[in-house]
């Protein structure tokens, strides 16, 4: 069961740690690989949720994967979830030590969602307007290629939408279409 308060709490801590060991871009690295690792393996993210897995052995197993890629401090932060039963919470707090990195650093995160993939010209275009209109002063881009908006983009801001596709468009003419008055005075 997802518990965001929890997860807010645990990076919270790891990150004041990390900042108080001067590690913080290696944490932050750390925790990008695990939260690639836990959505990229499914069997990972489940066997870390099983409650039928004792905590020891997820711990061994945490440990095997982990070991040779993250940091001495990332291994003990996640040897401390083990120990407190909480591992099962681990891509959760991936995600929100990740959130909670961007959001002290300044980093505001930009989804652009295209038909087809866009130009490298395209989306500078688009990261140099949102900087400017959003008074951002780093901006991420995370791309998504969608075919069903058959043309244009569709840009996210936390929670504003920008939909300048084609299927919008072309949903808002065929609304226009049926609310039309003038055909039913015709009939």
């Amino acid at each position: 069961m997802p518990n965001p308060r929890l997860a807010a709490r645990y990076a919270k801590s790891l990150l004041d740690l990390a900042v108080e060991k001067g590690q913080l871009e290696q944490v932050y690295a750390d925790m990008v690989w695990l939260q690639d690792v836990c959505k990229q393996s499914r069997d990972f993210a489940s066997m870390l949720r099983s409650p039928i897995i004792k905590s020891d052995v997820k711990g061994k197993i945490l440990s095997a994967v982990t070991k040779a890629h993250i940091s001495e401090l990332s291994n003990a932060f996640n040897q401390l979830l083990v120990n407190k039963n909480r591992e099962s919470y681990l891509p959760e707090i991936c995600t929100a030590f990740v959130n909670a990195y961007k959001e002290r650093k300044g980093i505001k995160t930009v989804q652009l969602t295209t038909a087809t993939p866009a130009s490298d010209e395209v989306k500078q275009s688009i990261l140099n307007q949102v900087k400017k209109s959003g008074g951002y002063s780093s901006v991420e881009l995370q791309e998504k290629v969608d075919p069903s908006i058959i043309g244009g983009f569709v840009l996210q801001v936390d929670d504003k939408l920008v939909d300048a596709s084609v299927a919008y468009d072309l949903k808002a003419i065929a609304k226009q279409f049926e609310n039309n008055d003038f055909v039913y005075k015709i009939k």
